[in-house]
């Protein structure tokens, strides 16, 4: 099943993009919660003039992205957390933490757009990937240390 997508969807696509999805996923999920319709040819032509008439506002939030990115390019960030004394951390770091730490030093960024590849649960050196734009995304080291 084709849809066009409302919002954009981690692990799925962005918004406006039209992707193709089980019949189940599509109809009782994404259709009735408004994150998407399905893709018919008069919404694809709709989609399609929408795309054309905000090209310019979309190049200017993609160059908002770049510009984003490239002050985002030499931030590591140092996260302390309690640590037992065999050096495992009492939880884990996830992107909230990583999204606070960006954001006491200027950079509201949306926890949404942050990945952490796999559970952070020892002290140590990392990256985390932040998603800004559906073409630009940032690589942030961040290293976890004991409180």
């Amino acid at each position: 099943m084709e849809i066009i997508l409302k919002e954009d969807i981690v692990n799925l696509g962005y918004k406006n993009d039209i992707v193709t999805v089980k019949d189940g996923y599509g109809r009782n999920f994404l259709i009735p919660t408004g994150k998407a319709v399905i893709a018919t040819p008069s919404a694809k032509k709709m989609l399609a003039e929408d795309l054309k008439q905000r090209a310019h506002k979309l190049e200017k939030i993609k160059n908002d992205a770049v510009e984003l990115a490239a002050k985002l390019e030499g931030v590591s960030l140092t996260i302390a957390t309690k640590v037992s004394s065999t050096g495992t951390i009492f939880g884990s770091v996830s992107n909230i933490q990583i999204a606070d730490a960006l954001a006491k030093l200027g950079f509201e960024i949306d926890r949404k757009t942050i990945v952490v590849k796999d559970a952070v649960k020892e002290v140590g050196s990392y990256k985390a990937v932040v998603k800004l734009h559906k073409e630009v995304s940032v690589e942030i080291p961040f290293e976890v240390v004991a409180e």
